[in-house]
């Protein structure tokens, strides 16, 4: 069994020291012993330990963008320092468990381009990596603690436990268990446990609070046994508990650092106490400050718009998920927009991650997805990708109306992506009736230009003429202006909507230039003689 080493100082974890003195000596001035921090390295040696991390979620539900968050801080932690990055599933509570939860979990994180480097369909040599195939692990750990008298059986029924709770509910107090089965004889549980009286082992919490020193909230301190009941860590059907399942695995998984949601800080003096009891070395901590709407409430996985597989189908970029989620909060030396992976890994910093919540504004996210499209754009490999999508989409979108198939030719697809980059947020922006022009031809007769124009024919044959030669859009603005001031009746505006509408089918759009450089001069010159023709 893998002994863990003796604590010492991180140096992975150095938090600002004006913190971490001044909370040392808030608890000096109160009578309290600071500890050392609770950082893991090895004594034998000059190098601190191997870094381990894990990102362990409940397959209760789909991946969402507060579990992103946390998968996405372990893991830039995990590359910084040339770490381990492990996924777990936490599947103790069976009665919510979601089907397919737990693959989509591994599923957007490898859309996410955070893989874990151990667990799910990866494996390695700590598994298995559901909680449910380690039920041996948490019995033994119990046995453990059942012997050492720091936990003992608890066969208080339910009816008797909400009793408790009404009861306190009603003088208006905190609901909590109330230590009964903590004074019960050896021989009166045995006696119970042989006649088959059902029954939960309880961790026996001390009324002591230890501090322990957090990267991110700094030195810590929560006398849980003066406010809570002893916790359950065994239940009647053999599953263990959060509290002393995430223990047991974080020691056999040997995970060196637990960067976990802030609402896990009060628990951890729990934890810390299971570590004690059990005569194990903890982890490092730290408790990452929520992620919350822009208004300040919580997310909620009933919002249902949270949900990753919900960006994805509208489009949104992995790049920009990750942007925005780490734009809204702390944790790295600068914040600007349009951060791809590679630039978080190198810019994160733990110890600038901050107590204050983040507020997330997704009414910002087009303009993260604008930034980010425009990066695989302009990037020749994953443009490819790009114009592969748009092919399809096309296909599915308009099918038997495209009458040129050239229109799916992948020149002419890059050809359009670079021309409307920093312009549409979305692949899917192309799809859309505005840029249906790009893939189908209008329906446009000679008629109708000359209800615009009596000088329609002249100004089609001259752009003709134009599209013998090739243009910058700079150059065709030009040469359109000189055309407009050969006319008698028709100013520059008249000119620009009637081969607008000629082109496109459409009253607004792009600037007529774009038009004409996006379709190139040979289908420009198809349209206009069309007109003409009809």
């Amino acid at each position: 069994m893998f002994v863990f080493p003796q604590r010492r100082l991180c140096t992975l974890c150095s938090r600002s020291s004006s913190r971490r003195n001044d909370a040392r000596a808030a608890l000096t001035a109160s009578g309290i012993c600071a500890p050392q921090r609770n950082c893991v390295s090895t004594a034998a040696a000059s190098e601190p330990r191997e870094v381990r991390v894990r990102f362990a979620p409940s397959p209760t539900g789909f991946l969402h963008l507060g579990g992103l968050r946390t998968a996405l801080y372990n893991f830039l932690f995990a590359r910084q320092h040339a770490g381990t990055f492990i996924l777990r599933l936490e599947d103790t509570d069976r009665s919510r468990l979601v089907p397919a939860a737990a693959q989509d979990i591994e599923d957007q994180l490898e859309w996410a381009g955070i893989p874990p480097d151990e667990g799910g369909s990866r494996g390695g040599p700590y598994g298995p990596y559901v909680q449910s195939e380690r039920l041996h692990l948490y019995s033994a750990a119990t046995a453990a603690l059942l012997k050492s008298g720091h936990a003992y059986h608890c066969f208080c029924t339910n009816q008797r436990l909400e009793l408790l709770k009404k009861e306190a509910l009603r003088s208006g107090q905190t609901p909590r268990y109330d230590n009964r089965c903590r004074s019960l004889h050896a021989d009166q549980v045995q006696e119970k446990l042989s006649t088959g009286v059902p029954s939960v082992v309880r961790f026996r919490l001390s009324d002591s609070s230890e501090p322990f020193e957090d990267l991110v909230f700094g030195l810590t301190q929560h006398a849980v046994g003066q406010v809570e009941g002893d916790p359950v860590i065994l239940k009647a059907d053999g599953f263990p508990t959060y509290h002393l399942a995430s223990v047991v695995d974080d020691r056999h998984m040997q995970v060196s650092h637990v960067l976990r949601g802030s609402e896990w800080l009060i628990s951890t003096c729990k934890h810390l106490q299971l570590y004690r009891a059990l005569n194990w070395t903890p982890p490092t901590f730290a408790h990452l400050p929520l992620l919350l709407n822009k208004d300040g409430s919580k997310l909620s996985k009933r919002q249902g718009d949270i949900f990753i597989q919900h960006f994805r189908q509208q489009g949104v970029l992995a790049e920009a998920l990750l942007d925005i989620v780490t734009h809204c909060g702390s944790g790295f030396n600068s914040n600007r927009l349009g951060r791809r992976l590679h630039e978080l890994i190198g810019e994160f910093n733990v110890s600038k991650i901050t107590t204050h919540s983040a507020l997330l504004d997704l009414d910002h996210l087009s303009h993260f997805n604008r930034i980010h499209l425009q990066h695989r754009i302009e990037d020749d490999g994953l443009c490819r990708a790009l114009v592969a999508e748009l092919q399809s989409l096309i296909t599915h979108t308009y099918g038997d109306q495209i009458r040129d198939q050239e229109v799916l030719q992948s020149g002419y697809i890059q050809r359009i992506l670079h021309l409307r980059k920093g312009h549409i947020s979305s692949v899917k922006d192309l799809i859309s009736p505005v840029y249906s022009y790009l893939w189908l031809r209008p329906s446009i007769t000679r008629k109708q230009l000359e209800e615009l124009s009596a000088e329609s024919g002249e100004v089609v044959a001259k752009v003709m003429q134009l599209m013998q030669t090739e243009h910058t859009a700079e150059g065709l603005n030009a040469e359109l202006k000189i055309i407009s001031r050969t006319l008698k009746n028709t100013k520059y505006s008249s000119v620009m909507k009637l081969l607008r509408v000629t082109l496109s089918g459409q009253q607004q759009g792009p600037s007529v230039s774009e038009i004409i450089l996006s379709l190139g001069r040979k289908e420009v010159c198809y349209r206009l003689e069309r007109v003409l023709d009809s």
